[in-house]
């Protein structure tokens, strides 16, 4: 009788001093940071996945947009967050793996202050031209391209964005000469390509799959090792003669340092199960996407591979945005 007296109080007293987030998660809204502004592919992805996802959590997950800088406004807010789950980060390709290279202070800490939640999804990359440009696959595009007096321009949503990236190493294992535009965003520089301002550029998926699919762009190929759902018609760059070519937009789920162990574990079981129901399968296949579930350890390990590939051709060709 005193044991179990001893215990209950025992039992008691650590209810009290545990924190809140471990003894219960959600206790509130949960806050979802996305770097970039409303209505483009990454907001897309976080509001279909956190409608499903409240549907489990039993909380509501508000969308916050907070664009700029390539992510770095929204990365600094949300690792300067409460640890607690309630605040979580869609964290992509330059939050977690070419920032840190390109600007001198991105105002956080990549490896140390975010931990994993889970990957979601990547956004397949194409090559595409101008209907004008005499090429069909990669043979006659690089026949095209070396023909020319001068480097051939591209474009891109952005210096420093993954689609400018994949040109710089398509350059690099391609031997061509090329010149970049960059642009303010995916959609101006898509339209200029369309119009003929711009030969070229790579474009994601979820940017490119309508044009590419109504004509108004033509596709060379996609820059992954096996074709991509609903665009089997377009070979890979790397069965074209780019042995191994390889180059996506991808993005996960990241919550504050420190966040309790267990209140991962909660993101990341609601993650995977929202990934997993149709209303989000039907979308990403609308978007192009390849969703990617996992746990937060194969996000750790993705984007430390991703951070090794793309740190070497931001070093080897010097680019800095600061």
């Amino acid at each position: 009788m005193i044991f179990s007296t001893i215990t209950r109080r025992c039992m008691a007293a650590i209810a009290f001093a545990a924190p809140a987030s471990v003894l219960a998660f959600p206790t509130g809204p949960v806050e979802w940071v996305v770097p970039y502004a409303a209505g483009g592919g990454s907001d897309v992805v976080a509001r279909v996945i956190a409608s499903e996802m409240t549907r489990t959590l039993g909380q509501p997950i508000v969308t916050n947009n907070k664009p700029g800088a390539g992510t770095n406004i929204g990365a600094a807010y949300a690792a300067k967050a409460k640890a607690d789950g309630h605040v979580v980060l869609t964290a992509d390709t330059a939050t977690l793996a070419t920032n840190q290279f390109l600007y001198t202070k991105p105002g956080y800490n990549a490896e140390q202050d975010f931990v994993p939640v889970g990957l979601i999804a990547r956004f397949p990359m194409i090559l595409v031209v101008h209907a004008d440009v005499p090429a069909k696959n990669l043979q006659e595009f690089m026949a095209w391209a070396k023909a020319q007096n001068k480097p051939v321009a591209y474009g891109s949503p952005g210096a420093g964005s993954p689609h400018h990236l994949a040109i710089e190493l398509f350059s690099d294992v391609s031997g061509l000469k090329l010149l970049h535009a960059p642009y303010k965003g995916a959609a101006p520089a898509v339209q200029d390509v369309i119009g003929g301002q711009i030969p070229f550029m790579f474009i994601d998926t979820a940017a490119g799959g309508s044009h590419i699919r109504a004509g108004k762009l033509r596709a060379i190929g996609v820059a992954s090792l096996k074709r991509v759902a609903h665009f089997e018609t377009i070979p890979t760059l790397s069965e074209q003669g780019l042995a191994g070519f390889e180059a996506y937009a991808w993005q996960g789920m990241v919550a504050p340092a420190k966040t309790p162990a267990a209140t991962v574990e909660t993101l990341n079981r609601t993650l995977l199960k929202a990934i997993d129901t149709q209303a989000v399968k039907t979308r990403f296949e609308a978007l192009g996407l390849e969703a990617t579930p996992g746990s937060p350890n194969d996000m750790t390990a993705y984007a430390k591979t991703e951070r090794e590939k793309w740190g070497k051709v931001i070093k080897a060709k010097a680019i800095r945005l600061d």
